[in-house]
């Protein structure tokens, strides 16, 4: 949703194979679907990614990296706030876990 989606929706406009990395699969396969029938690209994927678990997020990174033979741009978006302090399953308190820890990693893990 939100400026996410619409970086994804001008991405795949102008053609580019396009990955959304989504917590939800339900929205981010309705989001898939949406740009498909907008630009008519048919190169626009859904894989799952909670910034706020590191462990998903190295298994994205993982992902992309066996699955792609290249990565051109990589929009960092995915943000949480007001949310009541709480601390992750790995120890993190989750709303900078979300914001910061997880994209910092998934750069890094993708810079290769």
């Amino acid at each position: 949703a939100g400026i996410g989606k619409c970086v994804a929706m001008e991405l795949a406009r102008r053609n580019a194979r396009t990955i959304l990395a989504c917590r939800s699969p339900e929205r981010g396969q309705e989001a898939v679907r949406e740009i498909r029938a907008a630009t008519g690209n048919p190169a626009v994927l859904l894989r799952l990614l909670d910034t706020g678990c590191m462990a998903s997020v190295r298994a994205f990174a993982a992902a992309v990296l066996r699955e792609e033979p290249r990565l051109d741009v990589l929009v960092n978006n995915a943000g949480v706030t007001g949310l009541p302090f709480a601390i992750t399953s790995e120890g993190l308190e989750q709303t900078f876990a979300t914001n910061y820890l997880g994209h910092f990693l998934l750069t890094n893990l993708l810079l290769g």
